[in-house]
């Protein structure tokens, strides 16, 4: 990709100055200000290893002008397609997942406008896909474009949370031979109540966690049914009761049960894979954490790549 520059007197590559501000921003640097001040106090050795000569460092209107220059959309694609390239490769067949959420970044809301929504994901924390939206409600609307942007999903999970639980969104993913797990709430209320009206007391436990730490215990268990008939989505080949226990005080546990949906059969995957997939979506806003450096520094919508958990 290329900016809009004059060839001569061009001191910087573009590659340079965008990498440059990347590693500004990643140290906590935000503002075009900061991102040269940063540039200007950095030691020669580093600049050097970006490609800046010491006695020549970018100047905080290059460091602005440049990236306000660039096709957001252009610049994320070419982003996506690198990252892919470089970090999918070696993922064994069904060992590959990719979680979509909606979160709020830190530092994308100004007095003008209300923070960006975005949609991220888990694990690894690799970037593989952005997009910008506009609201909470948007985001059911960009799902597809989203994934647009990932060149083959065969055989891949893709989880989300309870807004992606969207029958349209379902069969784009068959059409793309991806497999899904969906988080099934109240937005779907004929749903969610057969879901809670399946025979859930008579179905032992298929895995339990139990984990301590920070003055806190949480015990988490998930039930499978398989639901071949008499669930109102298509595909859908299994249903699980997510059942999460906390407890905070001394004798004092919080309980929380979550369904979700999965057109998983029994034969390709087993409960403790299951299970680590709805987990890693949960981490998310532990994993994810993104500053576009395009306009304002604005939030971007990401796709993250994550690694299987756990063994087949």
């Amino acid at each position: 990709m290329a900016a809009a520059r004059r060839a001569c007197g061009v001191r910087h590559q573009l590659s340079v100055v965008v990498t440059t501000a990347v590693c500004a921003v990643v140290a906590g640097y935000r503002s075009y200000a900061a991102i040269a001040e940063w540039v200007a106090d950095v030691p020669d050795a580093t600049v050097q290893a970006l490609g800046i000569a010491a006695d020549r460092r970018p100047s905080q209107a290059m460091i602005r002008r440049l990236p306000q220059a660039l096709d957001p959309d252009l610049l994320t694609t070419v982003v996506s397609a690198w990252l892919g390239s470089r970090t999918l490769a070696d993922i064994p067949a069904g060992g590959r997942a990719i979680a979509v959420d909606g979160k709020t970044l830190r530092g994308s809301h100004t007095a003008d406008t209300a923070a960006d929504h975005v949609m991220a994901d888990q694990d690894t924390g690799v970037v593989l896909a952005s997009t910008d939206v506009d609201g909470e409600t948007n985001e059911i609307t960009r799902f597809q474009p989203l994934l647009d942007e990932i060149g083959d999903l065969r055989d891949t999970v893709i989880t989300a949370d309870a807004m992606h639980c969207q029958r349209d969104h379902a069969g784009y993913l068959a059409q793309r031979g991806a497999h899904w797990i969906l988080t099934v709430k109240g937005n779907q209320p004929y749903l969610h109540k057969q879901l809670a009206s399946l025979p859930w007391r008579r179905v032992p436990d298929a895995t339990r966690d139990d984990e301590r730490g920070h003055g806190r215990r949480e015990i988490r268990t998930l039930k499978i049914l398989t639901v071949s008939t008499g669930i109102d989505f298509p595909n859908a080949a299994q249903a699980m009761q997510i059942r999460r226990r906390r407890l905070d005080e001394p004798k004092c546990f919080t309980t929380e049960t979550v369904y979700a949906i999965t057109d998983l059969g029994v034969h390709q995957a087993k409960p403790a894979q299951l299970a680590a997939w709805i987990r890693g979506h949960w981490s998310i806003e532990n994993k994810i954490y993104c500053v576009s450096l395009h306009g304002s520094c604005a939030g971007l919508t990401d796709l993250v790549d994550r690694r299987q958990i756990v063994e087949p």
